[in-house]
């Protein structure tokens, strides 16, 4: 009869050989899950636009997320069993990086039993970490996950986006972006240290090469001076400076976040966009967080004698901050009106109110924005949400 004690020593015989490591993922499955005693099993990645689940084999087919059992296990981040068409029983497990989704993982037996469930939680963990080692320079996973050629400005923008999700047990912070193969100057960034949460959203003016270029170097200069313990004043400077001389007649909006996670006290600069929005008890706290906006970056003629002015304000425990770029609230509805900012909020409070996770809010909202454009935005529309949920005492 099958152990913990040999599912432990099953693992750690594949785990020591060093020529799995170089495995191509398909075949890395089938060792692993032999290895771990599974009959079969099979790796699905959710595609660029988080609307279908597409199996890293061609043995099986594409699911859709939001009507399959494959897509509630994503949405939920939770385990689903259901009989297998080809008998026996299949567990759907969530294959995660950390707070960030990445697909699922289809687990066939012939019976499930305590042990192969811990035996196929045991095998997604060690396949959401293979998939985040790889993904980067395997361009097998870019291919299946995309379902259309993306322009120039949206590939190199891409190169710099980190992960849609972050978190930890005081903070998540999740973002969405469209249209995903055609962006051209929105861009978000959000990073964790040991004390504090990094969040920022980009918008370069216009939707070109010009307006990629001007976010990318903005990212970098962001990045570079925060990575020394520079201040939030000195990341816009940075930024400021970095535009002047590389790209002096181009200019981008922003807003700079930086949350303590220990005690909630939220800070920012606002650099010309539009400000933030604070939800708390289920309901936006109104103009929580509206300030005269700070020119913005790349315009330092304007900031002569004068420095970058830094806000704060407290959290309270489970509050929210909904970051956007006017592509959002200027996206058009089917009778031609505007989605504006009192549908756009209202969408994401009763997303919230039903329980979702941050991530599934997102997703939803940004499918409902592009479907109500026909599947065609005018211009770039990112959304960015955080969440201080710091630990029960």
């Amino acid at each position: 009869m099958a152990t913990a004690e040999s599912e432990e020593a099953l693992l750690t015989e594949f785990l020591a050989d060093p020529g799995n490591a170089a495995l191509d993922l398909t075949t890395a499955v089938a060792r692993c899950s032999k290895a771990l005693g599974l009959q079969h099993s099979v790796v699905y990645l959710a595609d660029l636009q988080q609307r279908r689940l597409v199996p890293l084999t061609d043995v099986a087919s594409a699911l859709d997320i939001d009507h399959s059992l494959a897509g509630w296990t994503y949405r939920t981040q939770s385990l689903r069993v259901e009989e297998s068409e080809l008998g026996g029983m299949t567990a759907w497990l969530p294959l995660l990086d950390g707070a960030e989704r990445l697909g699922v993982l289809a687990v066939h037996c012939p019976s499930l039993d305590p042990l192969s469930l811990r035996r196929g939680r045991t095998l997604a963990t060690l396949l959401a970490m293979m998939i985040t080692s790889k993904r980067a320079y395997k361009d097998s996973f870019v291919r299946r996950t995309r379902t259309e050629p993306m322009q120039l400005p949206a590939e190199m923008l891409r190169a710099f986006l980190p992960p849609r999700t972050i978190g930890n047990t005081h903070a998540v912070s999740t973002a969405v972006l469209e249209p995903a193969y055609e962006i051209g100057g929105d861009a978000f960034d959000h990073s964790l240290t040991e004390t504090a949460l990094h969040v920022s959203v980009l918008d370069a003016m216009g939707h070109n090469l010009a307006s990629g270029l001007t976010t990318a170097v903005s990212l970098a200069a962001c990045r570079n001076a925060r990575r020394t313990g520079a201040d939030l004043p000195e990341l816009a400077e940075s930024v400021d400076a970095a535009l002047g001389e590389w790209l002096p007649d181009q200019f981008c909006t922003a807003v700079l976040c930086q949350l303590d996670l220990a005690t909630g006290l939220l800070r920012w600069i606002n650099c010309g966009h539009p400000p933030p929005l604070l939800i708390r008890d289920e309901r936006v706290v109104e103009g929580a967080m509206d300030r005269e906006a700070e020119p913005p970056m790349g315009l330092p003629s304007l900031l002569a004698a004068r420095s970058r002015h830094v806000h704060e304000i407290p959290l309270e425990p489970g509050d929210r901050v909904l970051m956007y770029t006017d592509g959002v609230t200027e996206a058009r509805t089917w009778d031609g009106g505007l989605f504006g900012l009192e549908r756009f909020t209202d969408s994401v409070i009763r997303a919230t109110a039903g329980g979702e996770l941050p991530p599934e809010v997102l997703r939803r909202l940004i499918h409902s924005i592009v479907e109500s454009q026909s599947d065609h935005l005018q211009d770039d529309a990112t959304i960015i949400l955080f969440e201080w949920r710091p630990p029960t005492r």
